[in-house]
């Protein structure tokens, strides 16, 4: 093969697609193809983060009142 042929991204081996099935293959294809680096989420500190706004269940008895604060 010399290096003035370009061999085509897709081949269809059975059957006899659309043109608009094609295309949408080809559009899948093309998007999976693209590498990108996705970004990492942002670290969040004990004092920002929103769970320990989130009240946990008051328990009765020894401790109790102790077990409610903050970091329980």
């Amino acid at each position: 093969m010399s290096d003035d042929v370009v061999r085509p991204l897709l081949r269809v081996v059975r059957g006899e697609p659309s043109a608009e099935e094609l295309a949408a293959l080809t559009a899948v294809v093309a998007a999976l193809s693209q590498r990108r680096d996705r970004p990492r989420p942002t670290p969040v500190g004990a004092w920002a983060s929103r769970s320990d706004a989130v009240r946990r269940p008051l328990h009765h008895g020894p401790g109790g009142w102790r077990a409610s604060g903050r970091f329980a």
